[in-house]
């Protein structure tokens, strides 16, 4: 269900802050306080796409604040210039040539808020020094993403949906329910390229598969890539890796059908296909995973000519993301550890790829790394942490983690409390979490904590800059962020702990509530003044928790879901459940109805406030109705917010300062002092 990325998507950083004890500040400095917060948030620069050329010499990354603009300097970061692209569209994605003289870029004009017009785009050439001007290369009608240089220099790749209204991603605002259904949904997302020379378009892969990651062989001569039949929302989760040759019309092999083989990775999914460097094999990342864009798993090889998938890291402590070749027998690998982002060297050797030592652990969070093809390498990627606004990091490859060589938001200072890690035990499991403490701290007093609890479920709390935690520590409260059974970051049998017919929302809510009892041990938390709150899988966990326990005294759930059953015939990506209940609800409806808050909602005593996107296909709308109306038939006191043609990420900023301003005043209401 969250998380980059979490089913339902990713945890939603942007909704939701809380105040300190009701009386504390009148309405007009309350709402002074939040109109300071949201031009806090305002003020920093997102970076992304950071992009390292081949050679080392050069860098290049985007930089979002009201618009995306690409920026280029050298491998320091030095000189750096923004290049301004032609036509006023958002810079979408980035890659180097293979010789580093120039830079390939995707651009993407607005979407549409009806979803009904299509999307407009071009793919542009830059060069290196910027000694000339942009070169538009071809027009794009539809959605791009993914772009790749083939080996031989003269093409560049995408995934492409052709005339494509809406975004293609499940996180974005659905298209309008209405008319005949599922006509657009069977629009697909293929491998295109196009050819630098004369702008011509040709797609790849057939119109009969909906294509989610690519890459080419070292040659260029075949891709490999993970596919299965539209509608691609939803069926990314039953998606097979396929290999084929480079050119229009040719038949794709099936390599490896998680459906159908056996072990580890049965009905499990699959994520960054790549090549070996003499392209015998192809490696991926295999494992449960409730979104696409959420890898994480272990690494997984298999012979390109077809043959058994072989599992090259069974029962590492650690989940594994981004993995890229050093030679042939030696690569990084970007993991997570309790909490932690570290990049690791792994060595292979026969049926196993063995981690050799950890490079460096970072201070904060970051995924995407890009390395230089050639000696000496350099790393670079964007980063942010409790501390330390983003910035890109770049430098030489070795063990100590490269310097920040930008300072977008280098005038950015913290303006919440200590954060520290913080692990637990429930019975023999070890769980790790966050703890915030409140601004301006006093030992000497007590406070109320919210809990917020992330989306996926498999995703985790990791420290980065400016999120809703963050926020609720600014406005006084203590914030535990736990990462309990089911998220990432201690290897894949945590991560299928809650996997299985009626488990969901148990063992985790278990390991959350033993997570409370550490931090009263630890931190001056007033027991009856706790709060939960979380988007998505954490909207669910904020609607199932009161029905479980009397502990917490206020909630704000976002794009929850209530009840399981319901949830099956009205989301638009039931596939995603399968794997973790065992069966579809129309077989297995009691392992369904086991989770589900509405079955126990005359346990439920806690006020909550709910907020959904009126057109999100994750967690639909009537989901957070089913909760509202039933509450409100109990007498607790609700309240339900329905957002305009938003979807499960919730993109307006008048909504999501709405959203702001609802939860400040439910939680001061509900978790004031006695």
């Amino acid at each position: 269900m969250n998380p980059s990325r979490f089913h339902c998507l990713f945890a939603f950083l942007l909704a939701f802050a809380v105040v300190p004890i009701a009386g504390a500040q009148s309405p007009a400095s309350e709402n002074a306080r939040i109109d300071q917060v949201l031009a806090q948030r305002a003020a920093v620069r997102r970076i992304s796409d950071v992009a390292m050329s081949p050679d080392g010499q050069h860098l290049a990354w985007v930089v979002a604040s009201r618009g995306r603009s690409l920026v280029i300097g050298d491998e320091n970061g030095r000189e750096a210039h923004s290049v301004a692209i032609p036509g006023g569209c958002a810079t979408a994605a980035l890659s180097w040539a293979p010789d580093s003289r120039s830079l390939a870029v995707l651009t993407r004009c607005r979407v549409a808020a009806s979803n009904t017009k299509p999307i407009a785009g071009a793919l542009w050439l830059v060069s290196a020094n910027s000694s000339t001007a942009p070169h538009k290369v071809a027009s794009l009608d539809g959605y791009t993403t993914d772009l790749e240089w083939a080996p031989d220099g003269a093409h560049v790749a995408f995934l492409y949906v052709r005339g494509a209204t809406r975004l293609a991603r499940a996180t974005a605002s659905s298209n309008p329910r209405v008319g005949v259904i599922g006509g657009n949904d069977v629009r697909p997302e293929r491998v295109a390229t196009v050819a630098i020379a004369h702008g011509s378009l040709r797609e790849l892969t057939p119109a009969s598969l909906y294509v989610y990651e690519f890459a080419f062989s070292p040659h260029g001569n075949r891709i490999t890539y993970t596919a299965a039949p539209p509608p691609g929302d939803n069926n990314w989760w039953i998606a097979k890796l396929y290999t084929q040759s480079a050119r229009p019309g040719a038949a794709p092999q099936a390599l490896v059908d998680p459906a159908t083989i056996t072990g580890e990775l049965h009905d499990m999914q699959m994520q960054q296909p790549t090549f070996s460097l003499d392209g015998k094999n192809i490696y991926f990342v295999g494992g449960l995973m409730s979104d696409r864009g959420a890898d994480a798993g272990n690494l997984y090889r298999v012979a390109s000519a077809g043959g058994a998938p072989v599992d090259l890291t069974p029962g590492i402590p650690v989940t594994l993301h981004q993995f890229t070749f050093l030679d042939a027998h030696n690569l990084v690998i970007t993991q997570e550890s309790l909490g932690y982002v570290q990049l690791a060297h792994y060595t292979l050797s026969g049926n196993a790829a063995h981690q050799t030592h950890v490079l460096f652990t970072a201070p904060g969070a970051f995924r995407q790394v890009s390395i230089s093809a050639t000696a000496p390498r350099r790393i670079a990627f964007a980063a942010s942490s409790f501390e330390h606004a983003p910035e890109v990091y770049a430098g030489p490859l070795g063990d100590q983690a490269p310097p920040a060589v930008t300072a977008v938001n280098a005038a950015l200072k913290p303006s919440w409390g200590q954060a520290r890690s913080v692990e637990w035990h429930d019975g023999s499991l070890l769980v790790q979490g966050w703890l915030l403490y409140p601004v301006n701290f006093d030992p000497h007093k007590t406070y109320p904590m919210i809990v917020s609890v992330h989306g996926g479920p498999t995703f985790a709390n990791l420290p980065s800059w400016g999120g809703n935690a963050t926020v609720y520590s600014n406005f006084g409260y203590f914030v535990l962020l736990p990462n309990p059974r089911g998220s990432t970051g201690e290897g894949e049998a945590f991560t299928q702990m809650d996997r299985g017919s009626g488990k969901m929302g148990y063992g985790d809510l278990d390991d959350i509530l033993k997570g409370i009892d550490k931090v009263e041990t630890i931190a001056p938390v007033d027991n009856h003044r706790l709060g939960m709150t979380g988007w998505s899988y954490g909207g669910f966990m904020s609607m199932f928790a009161p029905t479980q326990t009397n502990r917490f005294k206020a909630v704000v759930a976002g794009a929850g879901l209530s009840d399981w059953k319901s949830y099956y015939g009205e989301n638009q990506i039931d596939k995603w459940m399968i794997p973790f209940f065992g069966a579809s609800v129309y077989v297995a409806p009691t392992a369904y109805a086991k989770s589900s808050a509405i079955n126990f909602i005359t346990h439920d005593h806690t006020p909550a406030l709910v907020v959904v996107g009126e057109r999100d296909e994750e967690c639909p709308a009537p989901q957070s109705f089913e909760y509202w109306h039933a509450l409100r038939a109990m007498g607790v006191p609700t309240t339900l917010v329905v957002y305009a043609n938003q979807g499960h990420g919730i993109s307006n900023p008048a909504d999501q300062k709405d959203i702001l301003r609802r939860s400040l005043q439910w939680f001061a209401r509900y978790l004031a002092s006695r």
